[in-house]
């Protein structure tokens, strides 16, 4: 309520807080205060200068000594510092189901980011299916612990969301990314606690093979997650791994066990469907049906199989594959940390794939020989190029634009 009102007198608010308790606590004061907190997919300066464009009367927050260029106006956190209301003074937190909290963007991996309008209602009912599907709505303490940015729709549900939306739900303020960071993390917070986390470091933790702090549950999302590393992850951690489904326009949608079942279970009340080359998701806690960017097969209205993302597709030759089934092929061979492929824009004539990887212990012919051994020749990557590490986004995506920007680089080489 005092953050609230010290804020300047304006309808938008670009929250950039790292500490993740601060963030909360500008969430929640920017809604009290009927201001509508902008969630951009990153920081990046084209990124914030393209969002202070569409949004005019913007400013932005944050708890760090930088100041994020492509925004005019910054306030910081630090020179803010509320004062402590005695608990006599204070009222209920309570804001209007049907106001706005935010509009969250998409991170842009089919194209640029697309804003979605997002009300408190919407917030709190999605929270309470992802609670209820995790076995946290049960009215006891647990530790959120993440390793991804509270400004994007995963790490905003699972760990601003739940602990504001559940009782007795509690929030880590770092965000840890090391795997000592990680194990430190666990180790000052009480249990039960679960990891909020993604496939990359999921398997940046296995690889690393130290013994961490007891995890109740490890919740993974933002990319597949191969049942390999999701049975080595609940090996070497005693823990279950659960998968989120999910997308900026509708949220948390779905979840599985990745080490049990391929199919994907929608949350109660939560219905899934598809006509011809079109896939959409109905709920009860959505204004309208939501299209999906990604083609599923149905089992059901309340289960399904992910097949890839619609603007993943290849048709080459006359024969079809997707970008996330090579992908798999690609980091499954032994000796490539991480890798993708990219498909650029052009005539289908010139389809032509590229592939980057990171594989320190190989040739460019070490990898291109177990890639035959393993496609169709018509899907071998001209060309293929190997990289220190890929320029992953906070929650270890790479947008198309990105990939693109990265093709054109090394071409002219």
């Amino acid at each position: 309520m005092s953050l609230a009102a010290d804020l300047p007198d304006r309808p938008y608010m670009v929250n950039l807080c790292e500490n993740r308790y601060r963030f909360l606590a500008a969430f929640a004061a920017a809604m009290f205060r009927g201001q509508i907190n902008l969630l951009p997919p990153s920081r990046a300066p084209k990124v914030l200068q393209r969002v202070a464009e569409q949004y005019p009367q913007l400013y932005g927050l944050t708890d760090g000594p930088d100041s994020p260029e492509g925004l005019d106006t910054i306030v910081r956190y630090d020179d803010r510092i509320p004062r402590l209301i005695p608990a006599r003074e204070a009222r209920p937190f309570e804001i209007p189901g049907e106001r706005v909290a935010a509009i969250a963007f998409t991170s842009g991996s089919t194209g640029h980011p697309q804003p979605h309008v997002k009300t408190w209602k919407t917030f709190c009912e999605s929270a309470k299916l992802i609670g209820a599907a995790l076995g946290l709505a049960r009215n006891r303490s647990v530790t959120v612990i993440a390793t991804v940015p509270p400004q994007h729709m995963y790490g905003l549900e699972t760990s601003i969301l739940l602990p504001l939306c559940l009782d007795g739900m509690a929030l880590y303020s770092g965000r840890p990314f090391f795997p000592a960071d990680i194990g430190a993390a666990l180790e000052q917070c009480p249990k039960p606690r679960i990891l909020v986390t993604t496939p990359v470091h999921i398997r940046v933790l296995v690889e690393a093979g130290e013994k961490l702090p007891d995890i109740e549950l490890i919740v993974s999302a933002t990319a597949p997650l191969s049942r390999d590393w999701a049975v080595k992850a609940e090996t070497l951690f005693h823990t279950r791994v659960l998968e989120i489904y999910g997308c900026t326009e509708a949220g948390s949608i779905a979840f599985r066990r990745t080490t049990e079942d391929d199919l994907w279970q929608a949350f109660e009340g939560v219905r899934f469907r598809r006509k011809a080359e079109e896939s959409w998701v109905e709920a009860e806690h959505l204004p309208e049906p939501v299209v999906l960017n990604d083609l599923i097969e149905c089992h059901g209205t309340r289960h399904f199989k992910l097949l890839g993302r619609s603007a993943d597709l290849v048709n080459i030759a006359g024969k079809r594959t997707s970008v996330g089934a090579l992908n798999s092929i690609l980091n499954e061979i032994e000796g490539v940390r991480d890798g993708v492929f990219f498909l650029p824009d052009g005539p289908e004539t010139s389809d032509r794939l590229i592939a980057f990887a990171v594989a320190p212990s190989m040739t460019k012919e070490d990898l291109m020989a177990e890639l035959r051994a393993r496609l169709d020749p018509v899907f071998l990557p001209r060309p293929l190029y190997l990289l220190d590490e890929l320029p992953r986004s906070e929650t270890g995506k790479l947008p198309r634009q990105v990939l693109a920007e990265l093709a054109e680089k090394l071409s002219k080489r």
